[in-house]
Formats: structure tokens, C-alpha cells, sequence
């Protein structure tokens, strides 16, 4: 029996060792303060309980976040001005010479004055003219006052036969990504997104996870090398017309997916799982919800955490629901994508994993040293 107590101390280190060891879900908020502390130096900064007091200053922070707004809010949209590549057709009325024949089954398009590279047009009696920049009726009043020199009182009618120049390039998350040319109708988001086939829909795979879709809350519009963004969502669903921007020639309109829309739920619920949001929107119940709900066999409710941010300084909400109604906190808190949802192990459950764990080792330990006692005194 020898063998068998010296293997006690190894036993007893062996527990204490492999207890150390992580056989649950918990947070170190000593740590995660601390390391705030160094990050931000704000002595401030803490784990913040979920109350009513913090409900009403996150949506106070939800509604400054705006996106965006349209700098040109409600001004008058300009009026077209004529480009190179552009196309037009001038008429001169009771003079068909002056007037370049479309016949019946040819446009406009085809047979008119293509706007030049230098930003001119040829016109019989008139020559060369620079029309780059004007409006169709700044050229219309330029061509009656040349041509006046050559025909009595000219009745001359000019319009843009094709739009070539002015473009908006749509990208991202759309039924048909495409380049629409700008017209003389003044045109906006809306009308890209549109003209785009719309937004890309919902790809559900077999796993249950969304593989594609457009997050129309996640819309970047490039122009004159800025990027902004604007929140079609607040557009569609608030009629918010700030986010319908006024469109120009040259911006790029990019429609991002929803992979990142994505909170994860962890720790000690029925199905660990990374849930997306449904037009960025989750509250902490319904995440936990669609997890299978608590573990209550396993659970330690009173300390359910929202990890949001960096390593270094992240925020962290603490939720106890070990009271049935604090579930209407978890009811009304906004969530984020990239929020981490965890529900802690309870110390109970912590320690029957870690015996669970080593009871298999001891028990192998406990049979070798019997054994060697055993033949020892067999051999006396």
C-alpha cells in the first residue's frame, strides 16, 4: 500500500492542475477591465449591467448614428448639360435639307450630330460649334442666331438623341450589376437600384445560413474619390429621402452582402451557432432563443454577457436573468453585427466537467499502483 500513497500528492496535483483548466464558458471581467483601463485610459471604463437607464442611452446612440445625408437635400436637380459622346438632333422646321433624315426605320440615335471628343458638333452653314456644356436649349438659341445669317427667322427645335456620356456604375449585391447611363431626368438611388434589377434576395443554404443577399443598409456611394454611406433601409422602410442621394456623373453605388450581419451565440444554450440578422435587427431574447434557449441544467444565468468591439477594449453588457423578469431587458436589447452573445457555465457544471475530465487518469493511476502493490507482496 506503499505505491498507493506516494500516488496520492501526484493525484491531488493532478486535480488541482487540470482544474485550472477552462471546462466551461466565463468571463475574466477583472481582465477585460484592466485591459480597458490600458487601452483608453478611462478610469470609467467598466462592465456595464443591463438596466432600463442603459436601454435609453444605447438608443440615444442608435439614433445619432445616422448615415449620410444628401448634400443637396431638396435643391432643384441641374438641368442636363450636353458632353462628348453625347448624340443630338436638330430639326429646322420647313428646311428638310438642314435636318438630317431619320426615315422610318432609323433613330435619331443613328443620323444625329455625335457630339466630339473636343466637345463639338458640325452643322451645315454654322461649321464647327462647342456645344460641351451647354444645355440643349443654350444650343438651340446658338444655332438660330448663326443660322439666322442664312435663313429667314430659323424655328429650330435641338434635343439629345442619346445619352453617351454621363454614367453611374452599380456593383455589389444587386439582381444585375450594370452601368446606367444619366439622362436629362435627374435620377437617384432609388432609380439605380432599380434599373440594377433590384436587390440581390436571401440564398438560403441547407445548413440554414444565409450565403447571399443584399444589405440594403450597407450602401456605399464613391464619389470624386470619398466613399459615403447611406441606409437605403431607413429609405424603404422610414421614407427617409435624405439616403435618396441626387445622383452625378461618375459616383459608383456598391451594395454589400449580409455575411457580416452575424451575432454568435455561445456558452451554455442548446446550439452553439452564429445567427444572421434579419435586416440587421436582433434583440438578446431572440438570439437566445433561436439558440434552443438557456441550458438551465448547466447555465449560470445570472451572468450572460454581450461582447462587443476589440480584444483590447471591448464594450461588455452583463444581463443576470436569474430573475424571470430581467428577460425584458434581454427583450428590448439591441444587438450588433459581430456581437458575441455568451452564456456562462455554472460552477457546478464547471467542476463535474473538470472531475469527468481526470476521474478516467486517477482510476488508471489508482490500478497501476494496486497492482504493483499487489505482486509486490507477492514476491515476499
Amino acid at each position: 500500500m506503499t505505491s498507493i500513497k506516494k500516488l496520492k500528492p501526484l493525484v491531488m496535483s493532478l486535480a488541482l492542475l487540470t482544474g485550472s483548466g477552462c471546462a466551461g464558458w466565463s468571463v475574466d471581467e477583472d481582465a477585460a477591465v484592466a485591459r480597458g483601463h490600458a487601452h483608453t485610459g478611462d478610469a470609467a471604463f467598466k462592465i456595464q449591467p443591463m438596466t432600463p437607464e442603459l436601454m435609453t442611452k444605447l438608443a440615444k446612440a442608435q439614433s445619432a448614428d445616422v448615415p449620410d445625408a444628401d448634400p443637396k437635400g431638396n435643391a432643384a436637380p441641374p438641368t442636363y448639360t450636353i458632353a462628348p459622346l453625347d448624340v443630338l438632333q436638330v430639326t429646322v422646321w420647313d428646311h428638310p435639307e438642314l435636318t438630317l433624315p431619320a426615315g422610318q426605320f432609323r433613330s435619331g440615335d443613328d443620323n444625329g450630330n455625335r457630339v466630339e471628343a473636343d466637345g463639338t458638333i458640325f452643322y451645315p452653314h454654322v461649321g464647327v460649334v462647342q456645344v460641351a456644356g451647354m444645355t440643349a436649349a443654350a444650343v438651340r438659341s446658338l444655332l438660330t442666331q448663326r443660322l439666322s445669317k442664312f435663313v429667314v427667322d430659323p424655328q429650330l427645335d435641338v434635343r439629345i438623341a442619346a445619352f453617351r456620356s454621363k454614367r453611374v456604375q452599380i456593383t455589389g449585391e444587386v439582381g444585375q450589376p450594370s452601368t446606367m447611363p444619366l439622362t436629362d431626368v435627374p435620377l437617384r438611388v432609388q432609380d439605380a437600384i432599380a434599373f440594377a434589377k433590384g436587390f440581390t434576395p436571401e440564398a438560403i443554404t441547407p445548413s440554414g445560413l444565409a450565403s447571399a443577399g443584399a444589405d440594403p443598409s450597407n450602401v456605399t456611394l464613391t464619389r470624386g474619390g470619398k466613399t459615403y454611406h447611406l441606409d437605403l433601409l431607413a429609405l424603404y422602410e422610414r421614407g427617409d429621402l435624405t439616403q435618396n442621394w441626387l445622383l452625378e456623373d461618375g459616383d459608383a453605388i456598391n451594395v454589400a452582402d449580409r455575411s457580416r450581419n452575424v451575432v454568435f451565440v455561445m456558452g451554455e444554450v442548446k446550439q452553439q451557432s452564429a445567427k444572421l440578422m434579419v435586416k440587421r435587427r436582433m434583440t438578446l431574447a431572440q438570439a437566445i432563443s433561436d439558440a434552443g434557449g438557456v441550458d438551465l441544467a448547466t447555465a449560470k444565468v445570472g451572468k450572460i454577457y454581450v461582447i462587443r468591439g476589440d480584444y483590447n477594449a471591448p464594450s461588455i453588457f452583463r444581463l443576470d436573468a436569474s430573475s424571470a423578469d430581467a428577460l425584458l431587458l434581454a427583450k428590448e436589447f439591441p444587438l450588433q453585427p459581430r456581437d458575441i452573445v455568451l452564456v456562462s457555465t455554472s460552477d457546478l457544471t464547471r467542476w463535474n466537467r473538470v472531475m469527468a475530465q481526470i476521474l478516467p487518469t486517477v482510476q488508471v493511476l489508482y490500478d497501476v499502483a494496486l497492482g504493483a502493490g499487489i505482486a509486490k507482496s507477492l514476491t515476499k
